[in-house]
């Protein structure tokens, strides 16, 4: 059995293979196509399997014999024609295989030298001639014989570019490996470059590419030659990639090499003469850091834990990137301001001062600060409250936290929530990233200096949720009094204590924030203000501040009661000041001008002044419009930035009872409108109609505004008396706003948004107000000025609000129903 020496395309040696005499072998055969299709091939062949290897014709290969079966083949066809038929194996592990274990195509090879070796092995050099395919074996013993049909290359034509450029293209493949391979000798190259003939050009170089034996007999196997050539040209390009990556990866691996010698090198030069000039910089740098973790108060863990960094930074090289980043960690460590805090003042007069001095109302809020102080003043060792403000935008919760730090003389920082979508923020990112750093949380408290700050989390209600994981649930920690003595930063890895942290979140609706975050919060509702109260923080609080701002004094300008009056009703629409704080600075920044410019101005302002310097009057008051038509009805509504009164007109016209809704309503707001109509057809002969008159007529509901989006089942006994009113064309009582839920049973639930809707009711001029019976608890916890002048109703069912909303009389020209 002939087992070939282990040659790829890389082991290539151009040079002669000689015998004792010094006969000239070349590795290639000379001439062209005739000369190997001229030989006489007998029917029947001797068959010698090869392992490893497949053989093409015209190339010449040198293979060890040792196997009897092998040696008593290359003997006895040495003595005679000296032809014989190579064919591969499709296992190499078998020594002795079967016929159907061998391929079924091969090439008819002829002995050209037989090589009795030092080590007493054969080495025989062979020549393909043709290819050939087994028809069937006729001997196994001494060794195969088989019957074979002689196979033609399908040649292609002689003037084909194509084939010229596949020719070319493998040359230049061949050439580009040669120059790779370490390998391989020049003379590899010398040789393809001389190949004339592109078929032997071809079967040399499908011979020798380093490809399994596999592929190597599907190219032996193709009968067009241009074929074989394009099947060749696929594998060389992958073998010059592969030899192409290992060039850049051993090229990249010296640079870095040689890079990091130079570096070392350079380092132990700096760090001698360092020395000799009396101090090496990264000594002093870690002495400096032991030096500082002596004035800590941290615990026995936590300077052990620094102890144990140190000593790693001190094991790592100055030039090295990890040493900055462990640098960096330390000094970290070192800043934050372990069982450091501040000394709260305990005079709560000075604190209930200096909260009233800031803030304008907001009683519920300071008593709770209050409530704080006194206790922590008996017993110092409380744990501080979470407590969350939420309301509309411009009420003042976030400028609150800066008076109840004043007030008790500790640290001020503020984080802010909006569009936070990853937990990391919270948590901070694992020091083992590039450009790691702590959470926002812990960046602050470094900030704050102190481990008791009042710390602001401000739009907790804006926080988002990605795939970089939830930030809301990573405040559970941090926001549970339970938990936060311990809470877990992971850049820091040691746990922090934020149990002596105030934190005040703010919010403007409860509705985004998740449930169990929700649950571990004090809840604190700052509500809008009155135009009282708005006129009066304007007088104490934004006319100075504005004034200062722009460089004027208490007497340049003087805004009397009704300007400010004049500005808050015509110029802004909110809850809060912070529009009217806008129009306020609006107007000095012209008076600032006309006192730039020495012109003249009036310092004690009027409405017309108001009227030159913000422009044309921008909102119109609220005011009720009367009760002159039939299914016109005065609701109530919550906004975000306060309460609105809301008007629903319901109209008539003949048809098949069809409902039409209008006005942008959503989904609840719609099923609201079904519900009454669905009621007062249930219960028509009770506001004295029939049945069937709701099915001749068309039921058409509208909300005016119709830009803005309306939802909510706060509308549900507006629409019902709207609807009422319309079919009975009776008038609505005068003066009258409402607001509750329905149900299909006729019940009257209560709503929410109590206090808003009331003082929007008031500055429409509505004397009487109907709620449901449940919502007489929420004026309890509203002061007696927001109620004055205002008559309350309270009901349980819907029969309840027609009696007291409609009256006897109907309207002027009423549609016969």
């Amino acid at each position: 059995m002939g087992k070939v020496k282990d040659i790829g395309f890389q082991d290539i040696i151009f040079s002669e293979l000689v015998d004792d005499e010094a006969e000239f072998i070349p590795i290639i055969a000379d001439g062209d196509e005739a000369d190997l299709r001229d030989v006489d091939v007998p029917d029947v062949l001797p068959i010698l399997p090869l392992r490893n290897t497949v053989l093409f014709p015209g190339v010449v290969l040198p293979i060890t014999v040792g196997r009897k079966k092998s040696l008593q083949l290359i003997k006895d066809v040495n003595k005679g024609s000296r032809l014989l038929g190579t064919i591969a194996q499709k296992d190499y592990k078998i020594d002795d295989p079967k016929g159907d274990e061998l391929y079924s195509i091969g090439t008819v090879a002829q002995i050209l030298k037989i090589l009795e070796m030092p080590d007493g092995s054969t080495s025989v050099i062979i020549q393909g001639k043709r290819r050939y395919r087994i028809r069937e074996y006729v001997a196994e013993y001494p060794y195969f014989k088989a019957s074979i049909d002689l196979l033609d290359d399908i040649l292609p034509q002689s003037n084909s570019n194509e084939f010229s450029a596949i020719v070319g293209s493998l040359k230049d493949l061949s050439i580009k490996i040669a120059q790779f391979a370490a390998n391989v000798p020049p003379e590899a190259t010398f040789a393809v470059k001389n190949i004339e003939n592109s078929t032997f050009l071809i079967n040399f170089i499908c011979s020798n590419t380093d490809i399994d034996v596999k592929d190597k007999q599907s190219l032996l196997e193709t009968d067009e030659l241009r074929e074989r050539g394009v099947q060749a040209i696929s594998y060389l390009v992958k073998e010059v990639q592969m030899l192409e990556l290992k060039h850049d990866i051993q090229s990249k691996v010296k640079t870095d090499m040689d890079k990091q010698q130079r570096e070392f090198m350079l380092h132990q030069q700096m760090k001698t003469i360092q020395d000799e000039l009396g101090g090496n910089p990264v000594d002093q740098e870690i002495n400096e850091l032991k030096k500082k973790a002596k004035d800590k108060k941290w615990s026995k863990e936590v300077a052990a834990f620094f102890d144990k960094e140190v000593q790693k930074l001190n094991r790592l090289n100055p030039v090295a990137g990890e040493y900055s980043v462990q640098y960096s960690f330390c000094q970290t460590l070192l800043d934050l301001p372990w069982n450091e805090y501040t000394k709260d003042n305990f005079d709560l007069k000075h604190a209930s001062k200096v909260l009233d001095e800031d803030h304008y109302g907001l009683e519920k809020v300071k008593e709770r600060i209050l409530e704080h102080l006194a206790v922590l003043k008996l017993k110092n060792d409380m744990k501080s409250p979470i407590l969350c403000l939420y309301g509309p935008p411009g009420v003042g919760k976030t400028s609150l936290g800066k008076s109840v730090a004043r007030a008790l003389g500790r640290s001020y920082v503020r984080v802010s929530l909006g569009g936070l979508n990853d937990e990391s923020e919270i948590r901070g990112h694992r020091k083992t990233y590039i450009g790691a750093m702590p959470g926002r949380i812990i960046q602050n408290i470094k900030k704050a200096k102190s481990s008791n700050p009042v710390f602001i989390l401000d739009e907790l209600d804006k926080v988002s949720k990605q795939f970089h994981g939830d930030p809301a649930s990573a405040l559970l920690e941090v926001l549970d009094p339970e938990q936060n003595y311990e809470f877990h930063d992971n850049y820091i890895e040691v746990d922090y204590d934020l149990s002596k942290v105030m934190f005040i979140a703010t919010a403007n609706t409860l509705s985004t924030i998740a449930s169990p975050l929700r649950d571990r919060l004090e809840l604190i509702e700052v509500s809008g203000y009155l135009v009282e109260e708005k006129m009066e923080i304007a007088k104490r609080h934004l006319i100075p501040k504005q004034l200062k701002n722009h460089g004027l004094k208490t007497g340049d300008v003087t805004f009397p009661k009704e300007v400010i009056e004049y500005i808050i009703e015509h110029y802004t629409r909110e809850s809060g000041v912070r529009e009217l704080d806008k129009k306020i600075a609006k107007v000095i920044r012209r008076i600032a001008k006309k006192i730039a410019f020495e012109e003249k101005f009036n310092k004690k302002l009027t409405k017309t002044d108001i009227h030159e310097y913000l422009g044309a009057i921008e909102y119109t008051k609220e005011v009720y419009q009367g009760n002159d038509f039939a299914g016109v009805v005065t609701g109530l509504a919550w906004t975000a930035v306060g309460g609105e009164i809301l008007y629903v007109e319901t109209s008539l016209s003949k048809g098949k009872g069809t409902l039409t809704l209008t006005g942008n309503l959503g989904d609840v707001m719609k099923e609201s409108a079904m519900l009454a109509l669905e009621y007062l057809k249930s219960h028509a002969e009770n506001i004295g109609l029939k049945a069937e008159t709701f099915s001749e007529w068309n039921v058409h509901v509208h909300v005016p505004e119709g830009a803005i989006p309306k939802d909510g089942p706060s509308a549900g006994i507006t629409m019902v008396t709207s609807l009422a009113s319309a079919f009975t064309q009776r008038k609505v009582k005068k003066g009258i706003a409402m607001t509750g839920e329905i149900t299909l049973r006729g019940k009257v639930l209560p709503v929410g948004g109590i206090k808003e809707k009331i003082l929007a009711a008031k500055r429409a001029g509505i004397k009487e107000i109907i709620l449901s019976e449940n919502n007489k608890k929420d004026l309890e916890e509203i002061k007696s000025i927001y109620l004055k002048g205002l008559k309350f109703h309270f009901v349980k069912t819907i029969m309840d609000v027609l009696d007291i909303a409609l009256l006897k009389a109907k309207v002027d020209k009423p549609i016969k129903i």
